[in-house]
């Protein structure tokens, strides 16, 4: 027998020995408490031939031997209720991998491919965590050993017509499995049309889904119906309910007297709204005046939300689905109906609004002397966009000057304050579009943090923080047990932070590793320095890698970024399912009620974490998308640019004027053979010993604007 066929009869024996063990392994995890013999085991998996019952015996011992599962009795079994095996999300890669992860570990689990068992992105699983090999070894590892319950059936892909027209395929461009689709079941769907498919089943030992086209969206080259793509695909609704929609045209959005009389009337106080020259909804408003003692009374008023929205009506349960709007490159999936976000909730100039306030007496250093919160009824007497207010900062004569300039010292010394206390000073720059009628982008800017923006900023971060310190110690500053909802940011992972140390010292720069007082200054100069820098995005970036994930929680353990014991999110109920529980946690302690239990706003602050990180997904998406689509015009001309990650299969760059970012191919530089120098991010030729490192400079041509894969490709122009 030639050497090739033995292999591949050796291949498929291998196979077959594990032909049912996750299948054992699924029978057993539903039957825990139940030790089940073989004939059980078969019975359940629908064997009924003696060969398939053989392997299922040798199955069986192999189990054994690697511990899954145990005979507690001579011929009987049980799953290893062990932690080796735990629930997790799984979130799948392009290469076939997937990332599993796991609440409370600190990794995620890596299953590599062929592990995957049938799970697809965002489902619940169930994963097996093999042993650690060896101490040193710094990956969790393991394979998905049960799918327990699909995060959606329906997905967005292209559809592909298969040989002869017989079947075809929606490929899949997020890590799931492109999809099969039986010539009955394409509805219709022309080759190269982004498509709606139908998870109807995946048979065992099938390589691919079964799938059948609900829904023909169209041309992926059409922005429209790659923006509706993505709304489809992250579960974005683009309109409310009508019964949502009927209610919340249904309340009542006057400001009644008798309500008026219940809270602090604050109208006759200086009031401005400061925000973006496109905002609709305003949801938060600044006074000020002067006290007779010098000091300054500076409001932060915010939406009064909860005043209209009431636990158990329909705009609730669509608000806690939602849990937050959701802001892509050419529309707003808002949280709440326009009649609230936009006009009752909205706090628009020359009108008078239900507020929930944060009042606070500081002194002109910024020293809080006292704090108030509760219900209030305000007048915005003035509408500002970041620019107009920008103006005024910088010298420019307008409308309340006096006050803006107040408050902008004061936002510097509080800015000041909570920087020498350790906050991290990251200053990411937003990329934005300017787009046409039809949606397509026609240029790009950058939305960039300024002098108005910081103002705004560090009133809301006082207001947050004052909330939640209220809420969280009594009056001797001791911590109490009340339940509140926390907005928490852990410690950075100590492995990162070295891996970024070790990294930045090829380029020059230091971070000094120490208590988290000396590791947030060392790493506040190193983003200073790296300011207008080419590897400025890169370090930005992998430094804010380093950082934990914030999120929604009961159990605080403080804002490392912030550098603050105590915070949550008050500030923008409009937006932001969790600011609407903050608000009403905060008005049933204000009345004297006890803390509720904690678990049922656990589970909450978990749903809200979430739909937060689906909404940054999807944002994301849509900017790609566009900023491909910008740069379909320049395919064949060249730019200056600079390197911003390296892999072994090639190097990313980016264009620093429109920060879009290509790929160029190792095998496409044809100058050399290039080899991956991990160590050092490089690829580095065999033959010439060139290098190309993280943050230097390339000249590239822009080869292919690919809308599908949402992906750019570049050449090198000279080595």
């Amino acid at each position: 027998m030639p050497r090739r066929n033995f292999k591949n009869t050796r291949a498929k024996k291998d196979k077959n020995i594990t032909k049912f063990t996750k299948s054992i392994i699924e029978i057993l995890f539903q039957n825990p408490n139940k030790p089940l013999n073989y004939k059980q085991i078969a019975s359940a998996l629908k064997l009924t031939n003696r060969i398939d019952t053989e392997l299922l015996v040798k199955n069986l011992n192999v189990l054994l031997a690697d511990k899954k599962i145990s005979e507690v009795e001579r011929g009987k079994y049980k799953i290893n209720a062990t932690n080796d095996y735990m629930v997790g999300i799984a979130d799948l890669t392009s290469s076939g991998s997937a990332y599993i992860m796991i609440d409370g570990l600190e990794q995620d689990v890596f299953v590599q491919k062929g592990k995957t068992r049938n799970a697809l992105m965002g489902d619940t699983v169930r994963v097996y965590i093999y042993p650690r090999k060896h101490a040193k070894q710094s990956k969790t590892e393991g394979e998905i050993v049960e799918v327990i319950e699909r995060n959606k059936t329906e997905f967005t892909g292209i559809f592909e017509l298969g040989k002869n027209g017989n079947f075809g395929f929606v490929t899949m461009q997020n890590g799931n499995h492109d999809f099969f689709i039986p010539k009955e079941r394409m509805n219709g769907a022309q080759p190269g049309e982004k498509v709606v498919v139908r998870l109807t089943n995946w048979p065992e030992g099938s390589n691919s889904p079964f799938g059948e086209i609900t829904e023909v969206l169209g041309s992926p080259d059409d922005t429209d119906v790659e923006i509706h793509a993505i709304l489809l695909e992250y579960d974005l609704p683009e309109k409310f309910p009508d019964e949502v929609e009927e209610e919340a045209n249904q309340l009542d959005t006057s400001i009644d007297e008798n309500e008026v009389a219940r809270r602090r009337d604050m109208r006759n106080v200086t009031t401005f709204t400061i925000d973006p020259k496109d905002a609709k909804d305003f949801d938060d408003a600044l006074s000020i005046r002067k006290l007779e003692n010098g000091n300054w009374e500076i409001g932060v008023h915010i939406a009064d939300v909860t005043h209209y929205v009431r636990p158990g009506s329909l705009i609730e349960q669509e608000a806690y689905k939602r849990a937050t709007s959701v802001y892509l490159v050419d529309r707003v999936v808002p949280m709440l109906p326009e009649i609230l976000s936009n006009v009752a909730c909205s706090l628009r100039p020359n009108e008078d609004k239900y507020t929930f306030s944060g009042v606070f007496e500081m002194d002109d250093n910024a020293k809080i002397v006292k704090t108030w919160f509760g219900r209030t009824v305000t007048h915005s007497d003035r509408r500002f966009t970041y620019e107009e207010a920008q103006e005024i900062i910088e010298g420019k004569d307008g409308d309340f000057k006096d006050e803006i300039l107040t408050l902008d010292r004061l936002a510097k010394t509080m800015r000041q304050k909570r920087m020498k206390y350790g906050a991290v000073n990251f200053d990411k720059v937003e990329v934005k579009f300017d787009l046409d009628q039809k949606h397509n982008p026609q240029g790009i800017f950058f939305k960039i943090s300024k002098d108005s923006n910081k103002l705004i900023e560090e009133f809301m971060l006082l207001c947050n923080r004052k909330v939640s310190e209220f809420i969280s110690l009594d009056k001797h500053g001791k911590e109490n047990s009340n339940t509140y909802i926390y907005r928490v940011h852990d410690d950075p992972n100590p492995d990162k932070l070295l891996d970024l140390k070790n990294f930045i010292r090829q380029f020059g720069y230091e971070l000094e590793i120490g208590d988290r007082k000396t590791t947030i200054q060392s790493m506040n100069k190193l983003l200073a320095d790296v300011k207008g820098k080419p590897e400025e995005n890169m370090v930005e970036t992998l430094a804010m890698r380093t950082m934990a994930k914030a999120k929604y929680t009961t159990e605080n353990i403080g804002h490392y970024g912030l550098a603050f014991d105590y915070y949550t999110h008050f500030t923008s109920p409009i937006r932001r399912y969790p600011d609407m529980m903050a608000h009403r946690l905060l008005q049933d302690y204000l009345n004297g009620k006890k803390s509720p239990i904690a678990a049922v706003y656990e589970d909450k602050t978990k749903h809200c974490s979430s739909r937060e990180k689906i909404a940054a997904e999807a944002e994301r998406e849509s900017i790609k998308y566009m900023q491909v689509k910008y740069m379909e015009q320049f395919v064949g001309e060249t730019f200056d640019a600079f390197i911003t990650g390296v892999q072994d299969y090639g190097i990313f760059v980016e264009i620093p004027e429109t920060r879009c970012e290509g790929l160029i191919r190792s095998r496409a530089m044809k100058a050399d053979h290039f080899v991956f120098d991990e160590k050092n991010h490089a690829l580095v030729g065999k033959r010439t010993r060139v290098k190309y490192q993280l943050g230097s400079p390339v000249r590239i041509k822009v080869l292919n604007a690919d809308l599908i894969k949402k992906q750019l490709d570049f050449e090198l122009v000279d080595a």
